[in-house]
């Protein structure tokens, strides 16, 4: 015949079913914008088109219909009050050595048993001295290093 063996079993890239379903699946995400893989599919089943769940997320990676994932933004901070805000010292500081400045963070989180609520740590300002000194616990207990 002419032709290699291997001609065959050759698969073409793309039918034309997948484009049908292609069709479908951008006019869903155009709509629902925050719809994974497995409600697109659902959609799909709901118009009637069976298409399997693997297909789907192919053609939705290949053809870049990834959900837009929505953050929430959650304000940590209160910064509108009344009471005094304090200056930041260390901005003008050049570090020469190790124990020059050290800076602490307090973190709120929610009680459980055995614990106060509360989480201070005082930490070095330098990379070289992140292993030196200890770190302030709510019971004034060290944390465990790795």
């Amino acid at each position: 015949m002419g032709i290699a063996r291997s001609t065959y079993y050759d698969v073409p890239v793309e039918t034309d079913g997948d484009a049908m379903i292609l069709d479908r699946m951008k006019a869903i995400c155009a709509e629902f914008e925050s719809y994974g893989y497995r409600r697109v599919g659902a959609e799909l089943r709901q118009q009637g088109l069976v298409v399997n769940s693997k297909k789907v997320r192919r053609l939705m990676r290949e053809h870049d219909l990834q959900p837009r994932r929505r953050r929430r933004f959650v304000a940590t901070t209160d910064s509108d009050h009344d009471e005094p805000i304090f200056p930041n010292r260390a901005a003008d500081m050049t570090l020469t050595g190790p124990d020059q400045l050290w800076v602490g963070d307090i973190t709120y989180g929610a009680p459980r048993p055995g614990w106060s609520g509360v989480h201070m740590t005082g930490m070095p300002r330098r990379k070289e001295e992140l292993n030196e000194g200890p770190a302030l616990c709510c019971g004034g207990h060290e944390p465990k290093r790795r």
